[in-house]
């Protein structure tokens, strides 16, 4: 069962969906195209071509690392959020409403 959910929009369509999945010992990530956007949509990232199989991870993926701020605006958001700033998921899902570019990650899906 998925710990947490972060909903990927491109250009503000619906992509996909991001998911953790976190145990005591280790975590890993799924990101998995919407059958939707695989009809129209174009890969969010070099390295996720549009494919209708899961893309799986043992670490948090290093495209949506790159999405995060680091430095001390990192530290601000942790801060800000009350998370820990090496919490890379729940930044992203905390600030991923206002990222630069074609990308953002939302914590619950738009209706449309």
């Amino acid at each position: 069962m998925p710990n947490r959910i972060g909903y990927v929009y491109c250009n503000n369509h619906f992509a996909g969906v991001l998911t953790e999945f976190s145990d005591l010992k280790q975590q890993s990530y799924t990101f998995e195209y919407d059958a939707d956007y695989l009809d129209f949509g174009a890969p969010i990232g070099y390295r996720f071509a549009l494919t209708p199989n899961k893309f799986e991870f043992d670490t948090f993926p290093t495209f949506f690392a790159n999405l995060i701020s680091e430095g001390w605006l990192r530290t601000h958001q942790a801060n800000k959020a009350r998370l820990d700033k090496a919490d890379s998921f729940g930044l992203l899902l905390e600030n991923g409403k206002e990222l630069i570019g074609a990308i953002s990650v939302l914590k619950n899906k738009i209706k449309e």
